[in-house]
């Protein structure tokens, strides 16, 4: 009877223990008036669809107590700021992020992005970044191959970012939706109609020469089937006296479209008649007829076959040749457009090329030579120029070899 009745005592304090537990519950937080100002921000999530959360906001300068505020679980931040740069979308061999503004948050308006720091350091480097050599200094380090290839890998790349680009379906006329034309420098051709944005877009670039001459080149990508009479209306346009093209039609895969007539071909609104063929050892000259109505243009059209796939040349001669037999065509084009040079993307053969074009020009005018510069002002016209460490060593050695072409002529 005696253990009846402890039990049955244990039992009945049990069950009131279990009651007043179920009476028991949390009292509501105290939160600061920015709690207020949380619930003013606009949101697809409404603050009663998802669960409270608490964030700790901590002031970055330590001024004052940590601040709590409520969100929902689906919500950003309510309170306006400015992300710090995430290297968003971050720029192949490039210094370059975006950064986010994100102080309208709820409004329509699109993000934009603004220079970062190290984007004004990329562009700073590219204007300003020089090391002269001398005849003697640059035929030191051509055989510095580590110091070139560590000097390259300082320069910017300064690519595109697509967004940069504000015509609609740009992307169908780029043969690399990584290599695009730099907006401020950007060949416009004419308007076929006025609401037509897309017929002005080509992917090529002004590039300055020497001495920063405007103007002075048109660096663009290989044509592609739907960008033939693009290239040729803006030869047409730009009254470009030469043309020269450094790629095979297809290598690993297809390179440049063939572009130009057997004898006679209509291009859009330019009829283009081929006058003459003359094989060179390393490239093919021929001498082009533009026509559109009564007005002509005679253009000569250099082809350089010889540049291997995915290599360097073994020997800056045949380069330098072309380069030469280009100079002397323009010289007697003066007052005429830009030269305008392509390879496939318009950045890796085409910076050699014209870097070397203008470094020639350098070394016979001043006796000096300033390949890291040339080649940051090609980059700021068209990003990517002069592609590889490879090929900056080429350079070096087509200025070389051409220093020593100087030195011969000297002594004569």
């Amino acid at each position: 009877m005696i253990l009846y009745r402890l039990k049955e005592r244990f039992q009945l304090s049990l069950r009131q223990d279990k009651e007043k537990n179920q009476e028991i519950h949390l009292s509501p937080i105290t939160l600061q008036p920015a709690l207020s100002e949380a619930k003013t921000v606009h949101s697809m999530v409404q603050p009663e669809q998802a669960p409270k959360v608490l964030n700790v906001v901590v002031d970055p300068q330590g001024r004052g107590a940590p601040e709590i505020r409520a969100t929902t679980a689906t919500s950003v931040c309510p309170s306006p700021f400015k992300m710090k740069p995430i290297g968003l979308q971050e720029r192949r061999g490039s210094n370059v992020s975006l950064t986010l503004d994100m102080s309208s948050l709820g409004n329509i308006e699109p993000f934009v992005s603004i220079p970062t720091p190290r984007e004004k350091v990329a562009m700073e480097y590219l204007q300003s970044a020089s090391r002269i050599l001398t005849r003697s200094q640059l035929r030191d380090v051509v055989a510095s191959s580590h110091l070139l290839q560590s000097e390259f890998m300082e320069i910017p790349m300064n690519f595109v970012d697509p967004k940069e680009i504000d015509i609609p379906r740009h992307g169908t006329k780029n043969r690399y939706k990584t290599i695009l034309p730099n907006p401020l420098s950007r060949v416009c051709l004419r308007p076929k109609n006025v609401t037509d944005s897309l017929s002005t877009y080509i992917n090529a670039n002004y590039i300055r020469g020497y001495s920063g001459k405007e103007k002075a080149f048109i660096a663009t990508q290989g044509p592609m089937i739907n960008t033939v009479d693009d290239f040729w209306q803006m030869v047409w346009q730009e009254d470009s006296p030469v043309i020269v093209m450094i790629t095979k039609l297809k290598e690993k895969n297809e390179k440049c479209v063939l572009y130009w007539p057997e004898k006679r071909g209509i291009y859009g609104k330019v009829e283009v008649l081929v006058i003459s063929v003359n094989e060179c050892d390393n490239y093919t000259i021929r001498n082009l007829v533009l026509k559109q109505g009564s007005h002509t243009q005679h253009v000569k059209h250099y082809w350089y076959t010889s540049w291997p796939d995915h290599k360097t040349p073994d020997s800056a001669q045949p380069l330098l040749q072309l380069m030469l037999d280009v100079e002397e065509g323009r010289l007697a084009s003066q007052g005429r457009g830009p030269v305008v040079v392509h390879c496939s993307a318009g950045i890796g053969r085409t910076g050699c090329f014209i870097a070397t074009s203008i470094g020639c020009q350098q070394l016979k005018e001043e006796g000096v030579v300033d390949a890291l510069s040339i080649v940051c002002q090609l980059r700021m016209d068209r990003g990517g120029m002069v592609q590889t460490s490879e090929q900056y060593e080429f350079v070096h050695h087509a200025l070389c070899l051409y220093e020593s072409r100087l030195s011969a002529e000297t002594v004569q």
